[in-house]
């Protein structure tokens, strides 16, 4: 869902809320109930969510995905993963398509007047992905007239040109996988975004890109879920504060960025709240 898109149901969300229908209106029931879930994921994003050749999905927001469903009580067997694109987080959830969504999905405002958000259950920076052997760029300020790129649906190229006031060249496609491709291909500059995301395509191909390692923002990756969902929200936040007490966490993070020089944060993220 694009941000006029978003802006349009929050608007309606609130209209809803203004006349007392709705609550009438969902009537869904919550996933801290669930004998069976159905979770969105990346599909294109190694270390996160990607597609593998058997047709099944790994990464580390799968398996924070799976760790939050067993605690939930649904066992491996119970989950569904399902790929969805950035551009399709919230149409998923509003739709009732999935029940949960594990996506890199960073929590605004904007988008918390539509859904809602466990956790954050890891809250990544913002970094810049270049060429390898590439040095004219060392900071954001850097990116002054470069050919940057982002996947659609994201805010990655604002936070770089309407934040920081940096007059980059925006280049939009589909996925980050597109944005990367025109990289390897000397189509763009760079591509900036969250910095497990870069680590995830890093990792995949160390010879051909650098991470420079100069992040500017911080993006929490939410757990979204249906607006309406508390208890739901709640149970989520639960698992999230077990993961990492019992040390899950800092095995995951390392499982899937260890060798990619990024240093993670294993500390427990503050919690966005529920309501």
């Amino acid at each position: 869902m694009g941000l006029r898109r978003v802006a349009l149901a929050a608007g309606a969300a609130l209209v809803l809320a203004g006349s007392g229908a709705c609550t009438e209106a969902v009537g869904r029931p919550s996933i801290a109930d669930a004998t069976r879930l159905v979770i969105g994921v990346k599909a294109d994003q190694p270390g996160l969510g990607l597609r593998t050749e058997d047709g099944d999905f790994a990464g580390f927001d799968v398996d924070v995905a799976l760790y939050i469903a067993e605690e939930l009580g649904v066992p491996r067997s119970g989950v569904e993963f399902v790929g969805v694109t950035s551009q399709e987080r919230e149409d998923v959830l509003i739709d009732g398509d999935v029940d949960l969504v594990l996506a890199t999905y960073s929590i605004t405002q904007l988008r918390k007047t539509v859904v809602a958000f466990g956790g954050p259950y890891y809250v990544a920076r913002q970094d810049i992905l270049v060429r390898a052997g590439d040095t004219t760029v060392r900071s954001v300020a850097d990116l002054e007239g470069k050919l940057l790129c982002q996947g659609a649906g994201s805010n990655s190229a604002n936070r770089v040109i309407e934040e920081r006031g940096v007059d980059a060249v925006r280049i939009e496609r589909p996925s980050y996988s597109d944005c990367i491709d025109l990289l390897a291909e000397g189509e763009v500059d760079a591509v900036s975004t969250d910095d497990l995301i870069l680590a995830g395509y890093l990792e995949a191909a160390p010879e051909s890109f650098h991470l420079v390692n100069a992040p500017f923002t911080s993006e929490k990756y939410g757990v979204g879920i249906a607006k309406e969902d508390i208890a739901g929200c709640e149970a989520v936040n639960r698992a999230i504060t077990r993961m990492y007490q019992d040390g899950t966490a800092a095995w995951l993070l390392r499982k899937w960025f260890g060798d990619s020089g990024l240093d993670v944060n294993t500390s427990v993220p503050q919690f966005e709240g529920c309501t």
